[in-house]
């Protein structure tokens, strides 16, 4: 396997990288220090570097297909080094309308929507007018076992009526959010993956009550959030179903795989620009007479760094490019593996970048603790490590008593 960008790609790099310098990372101070003055308000220059971000081509990198003027209709290797490079930059995915769960959600409506349901929700999404949420998770369930879900969604002649308790419901904080795309079960009585169905809610629905932000490691993510939500009798027409009933599993399975190795994308980012300010702290900082770069145990560290973060970008290329050629099922292993790996070593390095800035690793002058918060978190959401591990292994079994008996056919 040898991954050699395309020069398109290498352009789209450098085109991107421009940007970044040139508009995200003078304004990460003031974004960090807004966000927390101003919690649930909207970065007022974000607006700005968006119409910058479409007027260079930069806008919607994330969706294979050609939407239009709305997608360059990148593959997702093409796209992985763009969202890596996003990635140094928390917030920055947004810039160019490639954050979760708009990415998702925005993927879901163009594989399985109606023409009807595209045009009133795609393509405000695609331009970027409104965001979204995504809701699935629930507090009374395990809900990293999807079947488990008990928020109800029962035919009530031509609409739905859905009752049910959300949490971890990231963006349905944000001031634009307009619609939530909620997992719920149409017929608790069918075969385990053929109860749920997914369907479309607008946020300003009768019923829908947001209880509260939720916080992580002390932390709202101001402006999009976590929420905890209630649904009571909340009434939808039956038009807002998405595919149909019973399709809800399936649905989830084909947006969680391209989320997930979105997330890795992302936290490669995250770890590169972590080790990058490790090294630079290494040669400015004195300790005991000399340069933390000259001590043994620093340089391991950063040589074990890179070592991790190469092994598992080239791990998140493979899955990439398995998607683009063989399609979401077949890379389901690869994308298991990544979503063990990346998120554990961005921890990881993110970690060593923290003990070698010493107090100033954990401040907010620094990204570290906000990526070191978010890795933590990415280790939990869309499937927590175990379930991945258990997956995996299972799989991996499998394969091998396959070819085990495969090869005992021909004794």
């Amino acid at each position: 396997m040898y991954f050699t960008h395309s020069d398109t790609t290498r352009d789209n790099i450098r085109h991107l990288t421009d940007f970044m310098e040139a508009q995200v990372y003078p304004l990460e101070a003031e974004y960090r220090t807004f966000t927390r003055e101003y919690p649930w308000q909207v970065f007022p220059p974000l607006e700005e570097l968006k119409e910058k971000a479409k007027a260079a081509g930069l806008w919607n990198l994330f969706l294979p297909e050609d939407y239009g003027d709305f997608s360059p209709g990148l593959t997702n290797l093409e796209y992985a080094p763009l969202a890596e490079i996003m990635g140094r930059v928390l917030w920055a995915s947004e810039v160019f309308n490639c954050n979760a769960p708009d990415t998702g959600n925005m993927e879901v409506l163009a594989r399985y929507g109606t023409p009807e349901q595209q045009q009133r929700w795609l393509l405000p999404l695609l331009d970027g007018q409104i965001r979204s949420a995504f809701l699935m998770t629930e507090p009374a369930v395990a809900s990293s076992d999807a079947t488990n879900i008990t928020t109800r969604i029962e035919r009530d002649g031509e609409d739905y009526v859905i009752n049910g308790h959300k949490w971890w419901s990231t963006g349905a904080m944000h001031p634009d959010c307009k619609l939530y795309i909620v997992m719920g079960k149409t017929a608790p009585e069918a075969p385990r993956h053929l109860q749920q169905s997914m369907i479309l809610v607008p946020a300003d629905t009768p019923g829908v009550e947001v209880v509260r932000p939720l916080e992580a490691f002390g932390t709202v993510d101001s402006p999009h959030g976590h929420a905890e939500i209630k649904l009571t009798d909340v009434r939808v027409p039956a038009t807002n179903l998405l595919l149909g009933e019973g399709r809800g599993f399936e649905i989830a399975q084909g947006r969680l795989g391209p989320g997930r190795i979105h997330h890795c994308m992302r936290l490669i980012g995250t770890a590169q620009r972590s080790l990058e300010l490790m090294c630079e702290r290494a040669e400015k900082r004195t300790a005991f007479g000399r340069p933390l770069a000259k001590f043994s145990s620093i340089r391991q560290e950063v040589a074990r760094s890179r070592c991790e973060i190469e092994q598992a970008r080239l791990l998140t290329f493979a899955a990439a490019d398995r998607i683009d050629r063989e399609g979401i099922k077949a890379a389901k292993d690869l994308v298991a593996m990544i979503k063990i790996v990346c998120p554990a070593m961005a921890c990881t390095v993110i970690d060593r970048a923290i003990q070698v800035h010493g107090g100033l690793g954990v401040s907010s002058d620094l990204p570290l603790a906000e990526y070191y918060v978010y890795a933590r978190s990415i280790r939990l959401a869309d499937g927590p490590d175990e379930v991945h591990m258990y997956q995996l292994g299972r799989n991996t079994i499998a394969a091998h008593q396959a070819s085990y008996a495969f090869k005992a056919s021909d004794v």
